[in-house]
């Protein structure tokens, strides 16, 4: 099993910008296919990114495109979220999750991970 922990997160004006990691402990992560979701108060969790094992592919939700970019480093065990631009809408609860099959992409169904981390508040306030 591979542990997830993610950091990161706190409170920023709009146009702001935070990084955040998701730290892996367990297993190396370089296995798995790599994704951030998020949710928001009284919404349903919605894909954010997604990255490959490789880190050859990338995937974003439309509305973050241009604004956040996934990253890994698998000599750190580590996936990171760069958000720039941060919008009010963007506040939420964002996770981390890893998916153990052959996923090559885009990882946007929830259901296909296997590991998720506990979550980091994000607030981005007006």
């Amino acid at each position: 099993q591979v542990q997830l922990v993610e950091s990161g997160g706190g409170l920023v004006q709009a146009g702001g910008s935070l990084r955040l990691s998701c730290a892996a402990s367990g297993r190396a992560i370089g296995r798995y296919f790599m994704g951030w979701f998020r949710q928001a108060p009284g919404k349903e969790r919605e894909f954010v990114a997604s990255i490959s094992r490789g880190a050859s592919g990338t995937y974003y939700l439309d509305s973050v495109k241009g604004r956040f970019t996934i990253s890994r480093d698998n000599a750190k065990n580590t996936v990171y979220l760069q958000m720039t631009s941060l919008k009010p809408e963007d506040t939420a609860v964002y996770y981390c999750a890893a998916d153990s099959s052959l996923t090559a992409g885009p990882g946007r169904v929830e259901g296909q991970y296997d590991y998720w981390g506990q979550g980091t508040q994000v607030t981005v306030s007006l």
